[in-house]
């Protein structure tokens, strides 16, 4: 028998949570294949089976809590592998029903509500004249048919939930997870032990949006990547960052380390809650490289793939909460980091350009950031010099005005 055990995730990391069992007790199971998702309080990962063999699961429930060197599974590695690939005999399989022209199964009646939902004639007929979205009725007749009085109910119910008890009172509590937990303990520690101010300014997007309007196609053509605004971002912070050593900068106990890199945490929304995957040397990358590792950073939070590798260090944190509507936010420190940008909704706007007043696209931009080692000289200018790159697109090349450049001004 081979112990397949709960893995080493981090230094300082001693229990984690078990998600989801992937494989089930008894199964044959492979080289490398995965039997179990498990959750730290920074990310989640996978365990995978050690060697091939039919698995015996450990007594643990979803949801428990284990320590770091558990086992959770054991492998007889000496047991053949079934016919059938997967443990389930060849006998234990349901014959394929035989039809014919006399007894072949009838279809089910084709769906008669908007959007594929099945409901009666007189309630796909309401629905359709009163242009009711079929997602938000609750059906009530067999097999989730939509009936007459589902479609009335929503129709009198203004406001409030379709199918939604009236003048409820009732309350689930639900465990916090261990991410959950590491999140809320790190926001108040963020709190009670910075002294945060947020600066705020607003920049006009036409410049970006015209250049990926141009070449987008383009940009994907070459790089196999869509063209972003995480990109310009990223790009406009680290030559600010670089301009402004102190932002990117952090209090260790009497000493204030500065970085001579910027590892760039993005903050990625996923249903379990927020992470900050880092991209590192971000400062030395292409916006191709940017745009790449975004993705697959974002991709790895969504799928639950995050490493704590992935999740280790950064010196400076983006956020956007535009993608969400936000209008205007005060972003909280991602400490041991002295600040953090909060990106917003791009609104067209009225402004004086020129002395005229024009509508453009325009973004509020949020800096919070530590007053203990940024002063609000470096803060604003940081701002500042953030908004001029994103205005002037140009000067992400090398971070000078190429006609100022020019002149040796």
């Amino acid at each position: 028998m081979i112990d397949i055990k709960v893995p080493t995730v981090g230094e300082s990391i001693s229990e984690v949570t078990l998600l989801k069992w992937i494989k089930k007790d008894g199964d044959y199971v492979e080289r490398d294949e995965v039997i179990a998702e498990l959750e730290s309080e920074k990310a989640t990962f996978e365990v995978n089976a050690g060697q091939a063999g039919i698995i015996k699961l450990a007594a643990i429930s979803e949801g428990d809590t284990i320590k770091i060197g558990d086992v959770l599974a054991l492998i007889d590695e000496k047991s053949a592998k079934p016919a059938s690939g997967n443990g389930t005999s060849a006998a234990e399989k349901k014959p394929t029903k035989k039809k014919d022209s006399m007894n072949e199964e009838k279809p089910q009646s084709p769906p008669l509500g908007a959007g594929g939902t099945k409901a009666t004639p007189v309630a796909a007929a309401i629905i359709a004249d009163k242009k009711v979205d079929p997602k938000k009725i609750t059906p009530s007749g067999p097999e989730g048919k939509i009936l007459k009085e589902d479609v009335l109910a929503a129709l009198g119910s203004p406001g409030r939930k379709p199918g939604a008890e009236l003048f409820s009172r009732n309350e689930k509590p639900e465990r916090m997870s261990n991410l959950r937990k590491t999140i809320s303990r790190r926001l108040v520690e963020a709190k009670n032990t910075t002294a945060m101010l947020t600066t705020f300014n607003e920049v006009n997007m036409q410049p970006v949006m015209d250049i990926r309007s141009r070449y987008k196609d383009k940009f994907k053509e070459v790089h196999g990547v869509n063209l972003g605004f995480m990109s310009f971002f990223v790009k406009a912070c680290c030559f600010a960052l670089q301009e402004w050593p102190s932002v990117n900068a952090y209090i260790d106990g009497d000493n204030i380390v500065y970085h001579d890199y910027c590892d760039v945490s993005i903050a990625v929304s996923t249903p379990r809650g927020l992470t900050v995957p880092v991209i590192r040397n971000a400062e030395s990358l292409s916006m191709a490289d940017i745009e790449k590792k975004v993705v697959e950073l974002a991709t790895k939070a969504r799928d639950s793939k995050l490493t704590a590798d992935d999740l280790a260090g950064g010196t400076f944190t983006i956020t956007n909460g535009g993608v969400f509507g936000s209008l205007l936010s005060t972003p909280i420190i991602n400490i041991p980091q002295s600040a953090i940008l909060g990106m917003h909704k791009i609104e067209e706007r009225p402004i004086a350009l020129n002395g005229q007043v024009v509508i453009k696209p325009m973004m509020y931009v949020a800096l919070s950031y530590d007053h203990r080692i940024i002063d609000g000289r470096e803060s604003v200018s940081f701002l500042v010099r953030v908004k001029e790159l994103l205005e002037n697109p140009e000067q992400l090349l090398f971070g000078k005005d190429p006609v100022k450049t020019l002149l040796e001004l």
